[in-house]
This record gives structure tokens, sequence and C-alpha cells, in this order.
């Protein structure tokens, strides 16, 4: 039986990585965004992240089956330490271990390149429904992340409103002389 393996992200996974997120998008309160992007839209985004964050795809025998990547926290400089992090698995292979194995592999390319603190961004339902449910926040629970803050009926979609609920986990020494972070800049080759 051959396993799934982690590798880099291309750009010629993007159809495949699009078809992921879409079901999201069309289907969910994961993500609050209403419309799907073009395919050139999507490869825009990942190329932006690629230039200095790890962009993650996790694969069996040729086929992508999720995806994951981080990007800055906030944009000023003294935010560097600080990622927020993305995950979508294949809505039909969920609750298989892919998240888990995604999150292991960006977490220890995130901690080679310096990182500090790793945050996710989940909408999250006052009461559970059809759209948004609470298995996000367990599964960071799971791996190790906190709830440091709540906005409350922030996300608008489906007609109805959700919170959205920031975590925190530390992956790194915090020292008072912080070495700069080691950004990913070669995958700009393979962009």
């Amino acid at each position: 039986m051959t396993a799934y393996t982690v590798r880099d992200a291309k750009i010629e996974d993007a159809q495949r990585i699009l078809e992921i997120y879409a079901y999201y998008v069309e289907n969910t309160a994961i993500t609050f965004e209403y419309d799907v992007p073009s395919k050139e839209e999507f490869k825009q985004r990942m190329r932006k992240t690629m230039q200095k964050y790890p962009y993650l795809v996790i694969e069996k025998e040729g086929r992508v089956y999720g995806y994951a990547y981080a990007g800055p926290f906030k944009e000023r400089a003294a935010y560097d330490w600080a990622c927020e992090l993305s995950i979508y698995v294949d809505h039909a292979a969920k609750k298989c271990g892919l998240g888990k194995q995604l999150y292991a592999a960006l977490t220890e390319c995130l901690k080679q390149m310096g990182i500090t603190n790793l945050y996710a961004c989940i909408g999250y339902p006052q009461t559970e429904d059809e759209y948004l449910d609470k298995n996000s926040e367990q599964f960071h629970a799971h791996l190790g992340f906190q709830t440091v803050g709540t906005f409350h009926r922030c996300g608008y979609k489906f007609n109805r409103w959700y919170d959205m609920i920031w975590m925190e986990k530390m992956i790194g020494e915090h020292q008072s002389q912080q070495l700069p972070v080691a950004y990913r800049t070669a995958q700009k080759n393979r962009i």
C-alpha cells in the first residue's frame, strides 16, 4: 500500500488545490470567501506565498489530497517571527490523519526558518450548523494550539453570522537577540 507523502507545492498543482478549496468556499463557512477565485488568481496567491513561506501538498500516487501553507501574521517587521497558517484537505479524505501529517511537515519547515509563533484564524459557530462546526478548533487544540481571542459575529456567510477565533502555538524560543528569519527564497526558482 502506497503511503501519503508531503512535498513542496508547485504552480502546476494549482488546479487540483483550487478544486479542494472550491468545495469549502461553496459549501462551508470554514473560509469566509464568497466566490471561488479564478485559476490565475489562485496561482498568483500561491506565487506570493512561495516567495517567502512554505506551501506544501500531501499526495498519494500523484494525486493531491490536501495542502497547507504559512504566511505573514502581520506585515510589520516586528512580526517576522510569527506566521498565520492555512490548511485544507479534500472533503472526502477528512479524518484520515492527512491534516496532522501536513501540519507536522509545515511546522518543521517553519522551525528551520526561525519562526517562533504559529497562528490560526478559524471560523467558529455560535451554534454548529450545516456550514460550520467546531472541528477546526478541535483539530488545532489537539495539535497544541490554544485559543487566544474571539471576534464575535464578524463573519457573515449563508445569511448567518459567525464568530472567528485566533489560536496560537509557540514552536521556538524567544531570545533577547533573535536571529532573523531565514525565508524560503530558494523556492522562487521553482515558481
